[in-house]
């Protein structure tokens, strides 16, 4: 499949490639999110944490954190979270954001900046691992989601939030067109920058979006495995639960 993004490259140049794309838009991050989904990420990100279902005590990840907004609300569950991503700019604002958040008057959430595809942590340190719009972004979705299985516990939960493929034809279009031409408008207009929010549509043609995860986290012996398609599968959420 040709590639037709600055910010897209598929092997071994894919990891530097995202970094660049976050480190153009990190300031603009937050705000382009809520102007491309009306602010209904938000709503979305809720559900992760309510999958995740923490306890006060219990430990969680939140992998590829960006700005931090799914690991500070894990944290406000009473659990202690560790947030972690490779990008030193969307690490940056999320600490600013930790540091803002009086609810916490301890280093929780904890940032540090890592590789999701390597994570380095013990194999089953967490009751919980999250991700938000970050799988699709790694080299290899795959390797991270086996990272994310090895270091849950068992029965710890896995919890997917990405851009879906809608399994309807017309819907697809009609939402691929709005990822081609209005979301890419929107980061030109508030960002300067088109291509970073035409990377979407780009990383999307070559995600296998949430069937293909749902496929994975099943073949990988997870258990209560399912889909939670939203917007008609224009989004998703992928759970499934460590074996005990």
């Amino acid at each position: 499949m040709a590639v037709s993004n600055v910010f897209y490259a598929p092997g071994k140049h894919r990891a530097a490639k995202v970094n660049d794309l976050f480190a153009a838009i990190a300031r603009r991050y937050d705000l382009l999110n809520d102007l491309q989904s009306f602010g209904l990420h938000r709503h979305w990100k809720r559900q992760v944490v309510a999958l995740a279902d923490l306890r006060p005590g219990q430990r969680a990840l939140d992998a590829c954190c960006g700005t931090g907004d799914i690991a500070l609300a894990l944290s406000q569950q009473g659990a202690e979270v560790t947030g972690l991503d490779f990008s030193r700019a969307m690490l940056e604002i999320a600490e600013t954001r930790r540091l803002k958040n009086t609810q916490s008057a301890t280093a929780n959430p904890k940032f540090i900046q890592g590789d999701a595809q390597q994570l380095p942590f013990p194999d089953n340190a967490f009751d919980a691992v999250t991700v938000g719009y970050g799988l699709r972004n790694l080299a290899g979705w795959e390797t991270g989601l086996h990272e994310m299985l090895r270091v849950a516990k068992p029965g710890g939960r896995l919890v997917v939030l990405d851009f879906g493929k809608p399994p309807n034809a017309v819907w697809r279009a009609i939402y691929f067109t709005h990822l081609k031409m209005t979301v890419p408008l929107l980061g030109w207009l508030f960002c300067g920058n088109a291509d970073a929010y035409a990377y979407i549509l780009e990383s999307l043609k070559h995600y296998p979006a949430q069937e293909g995860v749902a496929a994975k986290m099943r073949e990988l012996n997870l258990s209560n495995v399912r889909v939670l398609n939203l917007l008609g599968g224009a989004m998703a959420i992928n759970y499934g639960e460590k074996p005990k």
